[in-house]
């Protein structure tokens, strides 16, 4: 099973950090978001990884690269020009990092990859800016069960805001950010056919838009609800409230 990872956005509406680098390379407790989602799936015996490169895509080719000297104490002889790694910190995963363009839709950067998915008869994929506690092994037997070629995640968005409680115009209480407005939307997580690729027109295709659409009309696309831990990266304040759950120790995706 291999997961592909859309990794190549500019990630307009968190500059403070995308300027120096990608949206999936923005840490979370000292290691990219990437990096925790790509753990979710492992937890899950998924460890086959296709990511999808884009804007400052040569930053996460060299933090692969560099994955020894990012996650082990090193020993630098300069007289011998030798590394010495110590207590290696090695995950099983094998990764393979495809430029598919800056400018490139969300569909077309799948449609880019799909020769290393042609012999799959399902593959995960998701965005490389959001964290969730979603039962990767529950989505995936969801999956071969219905047969369809495609699987959703639902979800319940997090609340931004506190709400009132209100009796007419009197006001009974406070509702601390409830979860949405009882609406279930795409979470990402998804597990796929290879076939679906073939309703990507070109770079410029959204995935969210005519794919989805024409999956969900010829009644091809399932949704596996998962009313737990969600949570994008789209702004600073999202991503200093993931920083604090993992700081705390209170990460609700962290299932490693």
């Amino acid at each position: 099973m291999k997961a592909v990872i859309l990794a190549g956005g500019l990630g307009t509406r968190i500059s403070e950090e995308t300027h120096l680098k990608p949206k999936p390379m923005i840490d979370i407790g000292g290691h990219p978001i990437l990096w925790h989602i790509m753990k979710t799936y492992s937890a899950h015996g998924v460890n086959d990884f296709v990511i999808c490169c884009g804007y400052k895509g040569y930053l996460i080719k060299e933090y692969f690269a560099n994955y020894f000297l990012h996650m082990s104490d090193v020993t630098f002889d300069m007289k011998t020009n030798q590394v010495e790694v110590h207590e290696h910190h090695a995950e099983p995963w094998r990764v393979t990092l495809v430029d598919t363009g800056d400018d490139t839709m969300t569909g077309g950067r799948l449609k880019r990859v799909a020769k290393y998915l042609k012999d799959e008869e399902a593959f995960c994929f998701t965005y490389g800016d959001g964290l969730s506690d979603v039962n990767i092994t529950e989505q995936l037997a969801f999956h071969k069960q219905h047969g369809k070629l495609a699987t959703v995640t639902a979800v319940l968005p997090p609340g931004r805001f506190g709400a009132l409680e209100r009796d007419g115009d009197f006001v009974k209480g406070f509702i601390e950010k409830p979860r949405g407005d009882g609406g279930w939307i795409n979470g990402g997580f998804f597990v796929l056919s290879p076939k679906v690729i073939d309703l990507i027109a070109e770079d410029a295709t959204s995935w969210e838009s005519e794919p989805l659409a024409s999956l969900a009309s010829s009644q091809e696309l399932m949704a596996f609800e998962h009313a737990g831990f969600w949570q994008p990266m789209d702004t600073l304040r999202e991503k200093n409230m993931l920083e604090d759950l993992w700081q705390s120790g209170r990460a609700p995706w962290k299932c490693w």
